[in-house]
């Protein structure tokens, strides 16, 4: 069984959510989004229900990559999902509408109705303007300082589906959730995408440079008013773009350093999240290789060469007009070695979260996108004291 796309939530009780996607392989048709409940601090979980999709879908119709949005003030708990409808562009499990189930008791219980959507469209120039979104979400939304609720995403271009995905090409947006924090009817949701009348955000492939490879994105708030989405790209390196007005628009994309003149982070296609502590401190994940670790071929090879060990970087902000955080070295987070265990995968801590809760910082993630794990990371491990003051 594969069990990936892994985002544990506290709830407003101070239960724990956990969200993923399991198949038998990936964008299989037996394909669905499921979730478990812990009183526990994550120790014990009930047994697993299944979201979506619901019965009586033909199969193939799957559902995939799971995301819930807690409500602060009412607990309400959304979950978001990538609904395939029976078309296939790129892939089963990227061609699909945008739905939602919802809990008003803290996860125990769901929503009979799903609610279901075509995926909202940008206003920029579009080729194939009648054709399905292709899209991916990969991390919870956050909250920004306007109040706003959006979330990064990954959308691959329409075509006919090619033997290798990124030939179809993929850029960066956003997806803001309108009205979703004062709206009490949860079939009444309205979205909005940014940029609005522009392409997203674009890195190269240094392979096929007239296609795009940017994903995977996340973004956060910047003390100074701007925000930052980190994305992974095809080139060996983690890109970084700035906002100034909100995640509306976003300046180019260029490699994220450990310093603003420091080495670039070397990083596979691979995803490599971002995440903000209350105090304001950065951890980010990322595997800390350019793609040939292991023996393996470059950015765009076999996850089994490359996607193991992973580490983290504690970041602090500074004042810089065009890199504002600074990194410390990389610090093991986890690794398996390698080791196949008798799976198809050796991969280790792709598609994972990462909150704070009571003190303590909660880590959750997949190995060999099978086993799902989860750790407390020690303070020392998080630690930004070698970054200078």
């Amino acid at each position: 069984t594969e069990n990936q796309h892994f985002l544990v939530t506290p709830t407003a009780e101070g239960a724990f959510l956990a969200v993923w996607t399991t198949a038998t392989g990936e964008a299989m048709p037996d394909q669905q989004v499921v979730v478990k409940r812990s009183t526990d601090r994550g120790r014990t979980w009930t047994d697993m229900q299944r979201i979506a999709p619901e019965a009586g879908r033909p199969e193939g119709q799957i559902a995939s990559w799971g995301f819930p949005i807690v409500v602060p003030h009412s607990g309400r708990i959304y979950l978001f999902w990538s609904q395939n409808a029976g078309a296939v562009d790129t892939r089963a499990d990227l061609t699909a509408d945008l739905a939602w189930r919802w809990s008003d008791d803290d996860g125990r219980t769901w929503s009979d109705r799903t609610e279901i959507r075509p995926f909202p469209k940008s206003a920029a120039p579009d080729p194939q303007p009648e054709a399905q979104e292709n899209w991916v979400v990969y991390q919870a939304p956050v909250i920004t300082r306007r109040g706003e609720v959006m979330v990064g995403y990954g959308r691959f271009a329409p075509g006919a589906a090619k033997q290798y995905l990124f030939d179809h090409g993929c850029e960066c947006r956003f997806l803001r959730f309108d009205n979703i924090l004062s709206e009490q009817d949860p079939t009444k949701l309205s979205f909005s995408v940014f940029p609005e009348n522009e392409a997203g955000l674009q890195v190269p492939w240094p392979e096929k440079p007239h296609i795009s490879c940017a994903q995977e994105p996340t973004i956060h708030d910047l003390s100074d008013g701007r925000m930052i989405c980190v994305i992974r790209t095809a080139t060996g390196f983690i890109y970084f773009a700035l906002s100034g007005d909100g995640g509306r628009t976003w300046d180019e994309p260029r490699p994220l350093r450990f310093a603003p003149d420091g080495p670039k982070m070397q990083q596979p296609v691979c995803p490599c999240p971002l995440y903000k502590l209350a105090d304001g401190r950065f951890i980010l994940i990322f595997h800390n290789n350019d793609g040939t670790i292991h023996g393996g071929p470059g950015p765009c090879g076999s996850s089994d060469t490359s996607r193991w060990p992973a580490y983290l970087a504690v970041g602090r902000e500074i004042k810089h007009p065009d890199h504002p955080i600074m990194f410390t070295r990389p610090r093991l987070l986890v690794d398996n070695g390698g080791l196949a265990d008798g799976l198809d995968r050796t991969e280790i801590a792709t598609y994972t979260s990462l909150f704070e809760h009571e003190g303590e910082v909660y880590f959750w993630y997949p190995d060999h996108k099978h086993y799902l794990l989860g750790k407390v990371l020690s303070p020392a491990l998080i630690s930004d004291a070698e970054l200078p003051r």
